[in-house]
Order: C-alpha cells, then sequence, then structure tokens
C-alpha cells in the first residue's frame, strides 16, 4: 500500500490545519492508521491513529486538540488539528498497521507515508 500525506502548511499559534492521508494499492478499512511528527533534530513520535473498528487514542500533548478520523470511500484518514502550538512544529507522517490495532511505537507499523511539514509561528 502506498500512503500520501499532505495538508500540511504555515499557520499562525491559535490556528488549524487538516492533514489528510490518501492510500493507495489496498483498501485500508482494517488497517490501523497512525499519525507520527519529527521536529528537527528530535526523535520520531506518536500523535494519533484509528484502529480497525474507530476506536482512536492520542498521545497527551495533542489530546483535545486533534482529531484524527478516516474516511472509507475514499480510502484516506485525516488528522485534524485545532488550537495549533508552535511546539506542534514538525513533519508529520502516516503509518500502517495492517493487523488493525496499532500502538504508540513506530515499530508497529507496516507502511509509511512521506510526510508532510506543519509550521506553526508565534
Amino acid at each position: 500500500v502506498q500512503l500520501q500525506a499532505s495538508g500540511g502548511g504555515l499557520v499562525q499559534a491559535g490556528g488549524s490545519l487538516r492533514l489528510s492521508c490518501a492510500a493507495s494499492g489496498r483498501t485500508i478499512d482494517r488497517y490501523a492508521m497512525g499519525w507520527f511528527r519529527q521536529a528537527p533534530g528530535k526523535e520520531r513520535e506518536y500523535v494519533a491513529r484509528i484502529m480497525f473498528g474507530s476506536g482512536t487514542d492520542y498521545a497527551d500533548s495533542v489530546k483535545g486538540r486533534f482529531t484524527v478520523s478516516r474516511d472509507s470511500a475514499k480510502n484516506t484518514v485525516y488528522l485534524q488539528m485545532l488550537s495549533l502550538k508552535p511546539e506542534d512544529t514538525a513533519v508529520y507522517y502516516c503509518a500502517a498497521d495492517v493487523l488493525g490495532y496499532g500502538s504508540r511505537s513506530v515499530n508497529s507499523y507496516d507502511y509509511w507515508g512521506q510526510g508532510t511539514l506543519v509550521t506553526v509561528s508565534s
């Protein structure tokens, strides 16, 4: 499966963005889809995931501000980001776990998109 992340950009603090992760090659309905981010000089960190069955999970740093969802008809997963902060600045990656549950670890995911840059100015 190929994953294409998009929707990043430059936004002021307090603003919002919606990232998309479009999948091709296979239907991702049964996959867990995760979002991770990597800031310059830092390790890739977990942001959120949506599991098979539509359960969701969020890192504490984004809980209440970010929402992950999927559109099965479009074979696409979204990350709606509200109340953005400068510390949210990073390259955001989507990833797929074929087993359907995923985790907060990068090691659980089988496929990765190329990343989209989000920059939040203060």
